[in-house]
């Protein structure tokens, strides 16, 4: 698979570059941008995914987010893809922040018209990293996933559902129950329809109530002052699903911060060095 280089600059001894190819899964173009750290101008690096929030791109966190220098330093490649298809014109496909253009909450959709598009579980896990292995000195032994909000949530459901590809999982203020949201129910029912059981395949609390767990511990950092702490993303529900199916988590209340990126590149430092322990060892 080809792709077209839009962008590439040094950024603490290593490359930070912006991409775009033409995608079978989402029959669109789509962007990513990939930091390759000095390392990998010789060796093949352990490869990090970072999963976007509503409303965002792939430019919030390869601009906001502070990785390179801690990416460089642990010898990590980053991919960030965007968070949804983009070029379509469905009706009401830009209407609202929550739904459509740039809120594909990382699942297959199987309501028309979003499936012909909307297929960003397969995008995330089959065509970007195949794209990714063929294109950089990426090690697909050594992969692991993070993400904040919507991002959030996809991280925390792909890495739940393929624990052999994605060996390390942390997230910022992610929406672990999006069956029991408002942006979640918003969200799946316009893609999946009325069928929950659908739904359950991409709920975090769900998924590790049937038995899909992580080999290692999960990270995740939470704001004290996010807006939508209690009605969006309700952490504690997965705190405890987590501690009766003995997978081992680690949720971090961080007293002030809220759910922007400064949040996010404030503790961005910890969550390279949390998956750069497991991925390097």
């Amino acid at each position: 698979m080809s792709l077209t280089t839009q962008s590439i600059q040094k950024s603490f001894c290593g490359y930070q570059g912006v991409y775009t190819h033409h995608s079978e899964i989402t029959h669109c173009e789509m962007t990513f941008s990939v930091y390759q750290p000095e390392k990998a101008e010789k060796h093949d690096c352990a490869v990090l995914y970072y999963l976007s929030g509503l409303t965002c791109s792939h430019e919030n966190v390869t601009v906001k987010g502070g990785f390179q220098k801690y990416a460089n330093e642990a010898g990590v490649i980053v991919v960030c893809p965007d968070t949804s298809p983009r070029g379509t014109t469905h009706p009401g496909e830009h209407d609202c922040y929550d739904f459509g253009s740039g809120a594909g909450f990382y699942l297959n959709a199987i309501e028309p018209p979003w499936n012909k598009n909307y297929n960003m579980y397969s995008y995330v896990t089959q065509e970007l990293p195949e794209l990714i292995e063929q294109n950089f000195k990426a090690d697909p032994e050594r992969t692991g996933i993070f993400g904040h909000s919507m991002g959030g949530h996809g991280a925390l459901t792909i890495g739940l559902k393929n624990p052999q590809k994605y060996l390390s999982i942390s997230a910022f203020a992610p929406i672990v129950a999006p069956m029991s949201t408002p942006w979640g129910q918003k969200a799946f029912e316009g893609y999946l329809g009325d069928d929950k059981v659908l739904w359950s395949e991409f709920d975090a609390c769900e998924l590790v109530k049937r038995g899909c767990l992580s080999p290692n511990r999960i990270l995740i950092d939470q704001g004290t002052a996010d807006d939508f702490l209690e009605e969006q993303l309700k952490p504690q529900l997965f705190v405890e699903i987590c501690k009766e199916k003995n997978q081992p988590l680690q949720l971090r209340m961080q007293q002030g911060y809220d759910h922007s990126y400064f949040f996010i590149s404030t503790f961005m430092a910890d969550h390279i060095a949390f998956h750069a322990q497991i991925l390097n060892t």
